[in-house]
C-alpha cells in the first residue's frame, strides 16, 4: 500500500471517530431534554422518542469502540484486518433499536389499559421541535463522513437519526392534535407508531449486518465494474469465479485471470500486477487476489458448479 493511501486511510478513521464522538454527545443530550418533557408532560409519545435516544447511546457508544477497533491495522492473528467490528456494532445497535420498540409496545398497551391525561403540550412541541432541529444537524455532518468513509457504523448509526426525524414529527404532530381536540389517546397512537418503526429499522439494520459477516457477494454494479476494468486490459483473454466481498471498510476481489499460455511465470506476473493496480486506482485500498490460468485450459470453476446448483 502506498504512503499516499496509508494518509488517506489515516484521515478517514478519524473522521469516522470524530463522527462518533459527535453521536455519542448528541444522542446524550437528546436524551436528557426528552426525560425532562416525558416526566414534565407525562406524554408517552416523547417518552418514546427519549427510549429511542437512550438506545442511540449505548448504540453510538458501541459504534465508538467498533470504529476505534476497526481502524485497527491486520495483525499475524487477523490478517483480513478488523473492518467487520463495525457490522458486529451494527447487529448490536439493532438489537438496542428493537428493545426500545417493545418497551414502548408494552407501556402503550397499559396506558391503553390506564389512560393517562397530557399535560401542557405546548411545551412538549416546543421541547420536539428543538430535538429535531438538532438531529437534522447531526444527519447532514454524518451524510457527509458516510460518503467520504463509507463506513458501516457510521451509517447505522445514521440510520437511527433518520428515524428519528419521522418520529419527532409524527411526535409534535400528536401533540398538536392533543391540544386542540384534547384526545389523549392519539398521544399513545403516535408512541405505538414510534415503537412499529422502530422495529422495521431494526430488522433492516441487521438485515445489513448479516449480509456483511455472512461475505455476502459485492453489488452487481461493482463486481461489472470490476470484469470491465479486467477486460478493459489487452492482455486478458478472459477471467472467471470471480468472488468479492465487504471486509468493513475496504473491498476484497478474488479472481482467476486467463492469459497466453506460453508466457513466462515473471511475465504473468508483471501483467497481473497490472490488472492489480488498476483495481485498486478503482477502488482504493481494496484487497486483490489474482490467480493465472492458461487461457483455454478446461478445469473445475466455481462459476460453473454456481451455474448447475
Amino acid at each position: 500500500m502506498s504512503q499516499m493511501k496509508l494518509i488517506d486511510q489515516k484521515k478517514i478513521n478519524q473522521l469516522k471517530k470524530i463522527a462518533v464522538s459527535v453521536s455519542v454527545a448528541v444522542s446524550g443530550l437528546l436524551a436528557f431534554i426528552k426525560f425532562v418533557a416525558a416526566i414534565y408532560t407525562g406524554s408517552l409519545a416523547i417518552l418514546s422518542s427519549m427510549a429511542d435516544s437512550l438506545a442511540d447511546i449505548i448504540s453510538s457508544f458501541i459504534t465508538f469502540i467498533a470504529v476505534r477497533f476497526s481502524s485497527q491495522p491486520a495483525s499475524f492473528g487477523h490478517r483480513y484486518g478488523y473492518g467487520k467490528a463495525e457490522a458486529l456494532s451494527a447487529l448490536v445497535q439493532a438489537a438496542f433499536i428493537a428493545g426500545s420498540g417493545f418497551f414502548v409496545v408494552y407501556e402503550g398497551i397499559n396506558r391503553f389499559i390506564k389512560p393517562q391525561k397530557v399535560e401542557d403540550t405546548a411545551a412538549g412541541i416546543v421541547v420536539m421541535l428543538l430535538c429535531l432541529l438538532i438531529t437534522i444537524g447531526l444527519i447532514v455532518f454524518q451524510k457527509i463522513v458516510v460518503k467520504k468513509t463509507d463506513s458501516l457504523a457510521v451509517a447505522a448509526d445514521r440510520a437511527h437519526y433518520l428515524v428519528d426525524i419521522i418520529t419527532n414529527i409524527s411526535i409534535i404532530i400528536s401533540l398538536l392534535i392533543v391540544k386542540v381536540f384534547n384526545f389523549d389517546w392519539f398521544d399513545t397512537i403516535a408512541a405505538l407508531f414510534v415503537s412499529f418503526y422502530l422495529l422495521i429499522s431494526a430488522y433492516k439494520l441487521a438485515k445489513q449486518a448479516v449480509s456483511l459477516l455472512m461475505d455476502k457477494e459485492l453489488p452487481d454494479d461493482v463486481r461489472e465494474k470490476v470484469i470491465n476494468i479486467v477486460k478493459s486490459c489487452s492482455f486478458c483473454r478472459g477471467l472467471h469465479d470471480l468472488r468479492s466481498r465487504n471486509l468493513g471498510d475496504i473491498y476484497m476481489f478474488e479472481l482467476h485471470l486467463e492469459l497466453d499460455g506460453a508466457l513466462s511465470l515473471y511475465k504473468a506476473h508483471e501483467l497481473t500486477d497490472i490488472v492489480e493496480n488498476k483495481l485498486k486506482e478503482a477502488f482504493p485500498c481494496a484487497q486483490v487476489i489474482i490467480h493465472q490460468d492458461p487461457a483455454g485450459l478446461v478445469e473445475d470453476r466455481l462459476d460453473d458448479r454456481l451455474i448447475n446448483s
